[in-house]
């Protein structure tokens, strides 16, 4: 039933709440999770000095971001030097207001979806609002007066729009399977299982080019390893955010963090399934496990993420821009054909 205005405003305040509160909180433990799986990779010593297995080392980070000095350099122009990390993080924190991570839960009879908003074109709502965030980079480089910075923020605005096409491209197979924008109709349809133990997810239901696509795509998307060109320490010093320092760097560093839960949050819900998994238990197990379900794959792309950060070469940047268009985008419009002439026939 629709829910009368008092409860929906007040639901969607907790629920905002929340999930800002575990967000962050996860932005926090991916950074620890990232010292400890690359130390381990590459032998070196992850954080282990602050509390038990550092885990209180987000915390220190934190308080060191806080009381660190805030220097903004002279030369610089302030009202966007100012505006580029708080556009940066706002971006990225409101494109998780309408992931979807579990069932509907009821209270006092309401059924209360586990969702801040529902919308049924969520998936163009967050392809548009992640593609705003790489303003925050241009801008940042921009406004440094610094021409290392000014080369991050180019290489940056280029590095999406080559890879920005290849990833729409890479959904638009999915979209056609559901034939839907809404990603909470997207995870319904993948409910069940094919040949009674195979599970009825997109990956296995001819979408697995469509995934690598945009995984690949997504890595590029997030400036991260081995897409990292905006911010090449050995080349550009920092990149785009080479002037920036306390809480304004912390505000890109936490984006960027936040646009890879976005991104493992996205592939969880389009190719594998969401929040569907096993249930069992009595009734109150089963309300959370798909939340559970939905978090274990989250945390499966993240733990991808820093594995392939941890193992693969940063690429030049003429060989990232030559696979971007000469290999990933017609892989991409391959995908989408063969998945057009196998739904029509």
């Amino acid at each position: 039933m629709n829910l009368p205005i008092p409860i929906f405003i007040a639901a969607s305040v907790i629920k905002s709440v929340i999930v800002l509160f575990v967000l962050l909180t996860a932005i926090a433990y991916s950074v620890w999770l990232e010292r400890k799986v690359v130390g381990r990779i590459q032998n070196r010593w992850g954080p282990s000095r602050v509390g038990p297995f550092g885990l209180l080392q987000p915390l220190a980070d934190g308080l060191k971001f806080i009381f660190k000095e805030d220097l903004t350099p002279p030369h610089v122009y302030r009202p966007l030097f100012l505006a580029a990390p708080m556009i940066a993080m706002i971006f990225a924190l409101t494109s998780i207001s309408v992931i979807p991570f579990g069932n509907s839960i009821t209270v006092g009879g309401y059924s209360i979806p586990l969702q801040i908003t529902d919308v049924n074109i969520g998936l163009l709502l967050i392809l548009g609002i992640t593609s705003m965030g790489v303003y925050g980079v241009a801008l940042a480089g921009w406004s440094s007066n610094n021409k290392y910075s000014l080369l991050g923020g180019l290489r940056a605005s280029a590095q999406m729009v080559s890879y920005e096409i290849a990833l729409g491209l890479s959904l638009v197979g999915v979209l056609i399977q559901s034939g839907s924008f809404s990603l909470r109709t997207i995870v319904d349809q993948q409910g069940g299982h094919f040949a009674g133990f195979i599970p009825r997810w997109n990956f296995f239901h001819g979408q697995f080019i469509g995934f690598f696509v945009y995984l690949i795509a997504a890595f590029a998307e997030t400036n991260r390893i081995p897409f990292d060109l905006p911010e090449a320490e050995g080349e550009l010093g920092a990149g785009y955010h080479t002037e920036y320092s306390a809480m304004k760097f912390a505000a890109f560093f936490m984006a960027e963090y936040a646009n890879m839960i976005t991104v493992g949050c996205l592939a969880t819900l389009l190719f594998f399934g969401g929040w569907h998994g096993p249930l069992f238990g009595p009734p109150l197990m089963q309300a959370l496990l798909p939340v559970f379900w939905f978090t274990v794959k989250v945390v499966c792309f993240i733990f991808l993420y820093i594995w392939v950060r941890g193992t693969l070469p940063r690429l030049r940047y003429d060989q990232l821009m030559s696979f971007g268009w000469k290999f990933l985008l017609p892989l991409a419009i391959a995908n989408l054909v063969a998945t057009a002439i196998a739904v029509v026939w």
